[in-house]
């Protein structure tokens, strides 16, 4: 049985990230971390005669976080756009991990439809260096534009 070599272990900070806002890409210089999961929603499924209550997949639920330092101005700017005209900029994400020193390649992933769910507006804080802003969105669709493949070596063999 083969396992991974440490070289294609990918490195966290080994990429970048991008949001497309009205068109236009912005790139998200000052990331710190970048998450966007998938969560099955499901129902229980109890039969008579059965003791065991099955599990149904009925729907799924895109959702994330980034954390990314303060004082990015594209965030309040969505905030201040609804504001002012009622209307949610259009605003989709493009993630890359690419660590030049694995063998598995690059993996670049489209989110789609991002809803930012809450934005900081003004921020002070005497604990910390650096002043950092987490915002959670929810995303309704996604595609992998690239993906990452097999090592090209693998240990144990």
């Amino acid at each position: 049985m083969g396992y991974l070599l440490a070289n294609d272990g990918l490195k966290g900070k080994a990429g970048s990230a991008f949001m497309v806002k009205n068109g236009r890409n912005i790139e998200l210089f000052g990331l710190k971390k970048f998450e966007a999961n998938a969560e099955f929603e499901t129902s229980e499924f109890p039969v008579v005669g059965a003791l065991v209550n099955q599990t149904k997949v009925k729907g799924v639920k895109y959702s994330g976080t980034l954390t990314i330092y303060y004082g990015t101005p594209e965030f309040l700017d969505v905030l201040t756009e609804f504001k002012r005209t009622g209307k949610l900029p259009e605003i989709n994400f493009q993630v890359i991990n690419q660590d030049k020193g694995a063998s598995v390649g690059d993996q670049i992933v489209a989110i789609y439809g991002v809803t930012l769910s809450k934005i900081p507006i003004a921020m002070l804080d005497d604990s910390v260096d650096y002043l950092q802003e987490e915002i959670p969105f929810t995303f309704t669709d996604f595609e992998p534009l690239e993906s990452f493949h097999t090592p090209s070596q693998l240990g144990g063999n």
